[in-house]
Order: structure tokens, then sequence, then C-alpha cells
């Protein structure tokens, strides 16, 4: 009974820590991000082109306190990360100076400078074409990111929603992005950006919430990047070495402290 009492007890402590192992710099909870067995039926059109389309992904409401509302889909299939960020908010349709950018942490190791494991993606609404960038060492105008040539598989598509979206039958902006994994690597925890250009106002808005200086001309520091998991673990390579390091003792000392007590306790009702 008492060891029981200790397995329950340590599974709630546990859970109860859980969310503080993923907490990144600004108290952000990341971007979960699931399988998905339909998304390589995706018509890559920049929008919902049917309503169930992007049903099975995973869904995240980004709400700011301008009323801008970003709808994140995410999800994985095979060999391909998917991406698609609607902006239901914005009404005003500004081709070619509407934008989408969105990163990743290959390593999540949250250096101040990118590195080479550092890859943003780039679009506009309706434009011709879309762009890749990699960390580097060497400064450059949009902050030590260099153009790449785009992985043959790479698609990124930026266009105006119709009468399939999910979320407002009116127009808005809204991009889709198809990440190759032999260009990110397999992981179950990358760090995570995302950043959204509204040229009508002349904002951009970004998850995390707390990063300024976000576009394709200043790409923040991955050090103030969130974090997008995989919390089934399908994706191999999750690293949870530091979390046992970290909740084992505290486990440990609570059970060790509650078995004091029961037989402190014991003592004296004999």
């Amino acid at each position: 009974m008492i060891s029981k009492l200790f397995f329950i007890q340590s599974v709630i402590f546990f859970l109860m820590f859980l969310p503080i192992y993923f907490l990144n710099v600004y108290g952000e909870e990341p971007i979960l991000i699931s399988i998905s067995s339909q998304l390589d039926n995706v018509v890559f059109d920049g929008k919902w082109t049917t309503p169930d389309e992007w049903k099975q992904s995973s869904y995240n409401r980004l709400g700011f306190d301008d009323g801008t509302e970003i709808h994140l889909r995410t999800a994985y299939q095979g060999d391909f990360i998917y991406v698609q960020v609607n902006i239901a908010s914005d009404k005003f349709i500004d081709k070619l100076a509407d934008s989408a950018l969105i990163c990743f942490d290959t390593k999540n190791d949250k250096t101040t400078l990118p590195q080479s494991d550092d890859y943003c993606f780039f679009t506009a609404l309706d434009a011709k074409k879309s762009f890749s960038y990699q960390g580097s060492d060497l400064p450059a105008i949009n902050g030590y990111f260099t153009k790449i040539t785009n992985d043959k598989d790479f698609v990124a598509v930026g266009s105006s929603s119709d009468k399939h979206d999910r979320y407002d039958k009116t127009p808005h902006p809204s991009y889709e992005f198809k990440i190759p994994l032999n260009l990110l690597g397999r992981s179950d925890n990358y760090g995570f950006f995302i950043s959204v250009f509204d040229a009508h106002t002349k904002t951009h808005h970004s998850w995390p919430y707390k990063v300024d200086n976000q576009s394709i001309i200043s790409i923040p520091s991955p050090s103030k990047w969130g974090d997008i998991v995989s919390p089934d673990k399908s994706l191999p390579e999750f690293n949870l070495s530091i979390l046992f390091v970290v909740i084992f003792p505290i486990i440990l000392s609570m059970q060790l402290f509650l078995k004091f007590r029961f037989s402190k306790s014991s003592l004296f009702l004999k």
C-alpha cells in the first residue's frame, strides 16, 4: 500500500514539473507537432483547398493584443514537416508585401549567433519564388543568415484564402510550407520561430511572443526561439537526459521525505 502511494505521488510530482523542462527563455510552452497520414495529399496553393485538407495536424491559435489572430497548423509525415500559417484577422491582401518566415534550430542549442544547423524559410503573398536561409558565422544583412539554394523538395506558397478556409470566409493571407527532413535532420525537439508581416499595418507578429526585430531583414537570435516538440517521440533522437537529471533527484527526495514522515507517524502511534 505504501509503495503504491509513493508511486502515485511520484507520478503526480513528475507531471507537475514536466512543463518546466519545455519552457523556453520567455516562458512559452512548446508547439506540439503531430504525426499525420494525410498531409502528403496537400495541394500546395497556400490555403485550405478543401475544408478537411489540414484537419489531421496539430493546431495552435496565436492571439495578440492588437487583435491579430494567427492559426498555426503543424505535422510531419514521412520525410517532411508541414506547416500552415493562417492570418485570419488580416483582411487586407497586399500581394508580394505580406509575408511569412519560419525557422528551425535543428540542434535546439539556443546559440546567440546562428550556426549551420539553423535554417529559415521565407515566402511572400503570391510570390513566384520562396527562399531558404542557413545560419553562418559571417555577418549578413539579415543577422548571420545566408541565402542558400532551395532543396529540390522544398515548397513554400503564400496566397489569399477562399470559401474553404476553416477560420474565416473573408479572404486573408495564408501560407503553406513543406520542409524536407533531409535538410533539417530528424529530431523530437527543434528550436522554432515564426514571424508574419502585415504590409497594411507595417507590423510583424511572431512566436515566441516577446521577440523583437523579427523580419527577413533581421532574423532574431536562435537563443530567443521557442520549441516545437513531438510528444509521441515518433521522430527519433528525443533527448530526455536533462529531464531525468533534474526530475529524478526531486522525486527521490520527495519519496524519502514521505517515507520518513510516515515512519515518524507510526512511531507516535505505537
